[in-house]
Parts: structure tokens; C-alpha cells; sequence
């Protein structure tokens, strides 16, 4: 472990801040083993840094006025759109639209086609049914 001088840690403590926590792992140990040896001169320094770091930390931009945004939206490139996009939607709108017809239609006869049969066998069965006791009558 290599000692720090006076100068590498107030440059630490420019870079990193007033907390030894957040500085680079491998020069803790050497900060630690200076604030020990010197307390009086780390604490100084690592008392300016923390006064910076709260400034900073409380420091809030001013929000940006209305003519400003406008400047860079106004300023901000144009996104063309290619030209097979302006009619791409409209166009997926009448195929959906038009499978959607298809299938109704399918379905319908499918079922119209049901219906029919079942109305074929209600027929027949009714006629059955009503012959029946005819036959009856003739054969006897």
C-alpha cells in the first residue's frame, strides 16, 4: 500500500467528493491510514469537498421557458416519412377489413348451410311420423 501526499488526496477529494466511500477502492485504505495520521489536514479537505458535494447536490436547474422549447423543437431535423408509409396504413386497414368480411361470410354460409340440413331432417322426420299412422291404416 502506497502512502498518499498532501496533494493526491485533496485531488482525490476534488474528484470523488467529501465522503472516502465513494473514492476508488485501491486508494481507501491509504486515505484511511493519512486521516488517521493526519487529521487535522483530511479533515479540512474532506470538509471543503463535502461542502461542494452538498452545493452541488441541492442545486436544481431553472426550467426551461416556453420560447426556448419552442426554439429547439423548432430547430430539431424534420422526420420525413417514406412515402409508401402514407398509404401503408390506409391500405392494412381495408385488407383487415376485408378479411374480416370474408370470414363473415364464410361463417354464414357455413351456418345458413347447417340450418338447411337441420330443416331437411325436422322434414323428413315429421313426415315420417305422419305417414306412419297411414301405413298403418292401409296395411291392416
Amino acid at each position: 500500500m502506497a502512502s498518499l501526499t498532501h496533494e493526491r488526496f485533496e485531488g482525490l477529494a476534488a474528484a470523488y467528493g467529501g465522503e472516502v466511500a465513494r473514492w476508488p477502492a485501491d486508494v481507501r485504505e491509504a486515505a484511511a491510514l493519512l486521516m488517521s495520521e493526519e487529521p487535522e489536514f483530511t479533515g479540512a479537505v474532506l470538509a471543503r469537498a463535502g461542502a461542494l458535494d452538498a452545493a452541488l447536490d441541492s442545486w436544481r436547474p431553472a426550467p426551461a421557458s416556453a420560447a426556448v422549447i419552442e426554439r429547439i423543437v423548432g430547430a430539431a431535423p424534420k422526420v420525413k416519412r417514406p412515402r409508401w408509409l402514407a398509404w401503408a396504413s390506409p391500405a392494412a386497414l381495408a385488407g383487415g377489413l376485408a378479411a374480416a368480411c370474408a370470414a363473415g361470410v364464410l361463417v354464414g354460409a357455413e351456418v345458413n348451410q347447417r340450418t338447411v340440413e337441420a330443416r331437411e331432417v325436422a322434414v323428413t322426420n315429421t313426415l315420417t311420423a305422419v305417414a306412419s299412422p297411414f301405413e298403418l291404416e292401409a296395411g291392416a
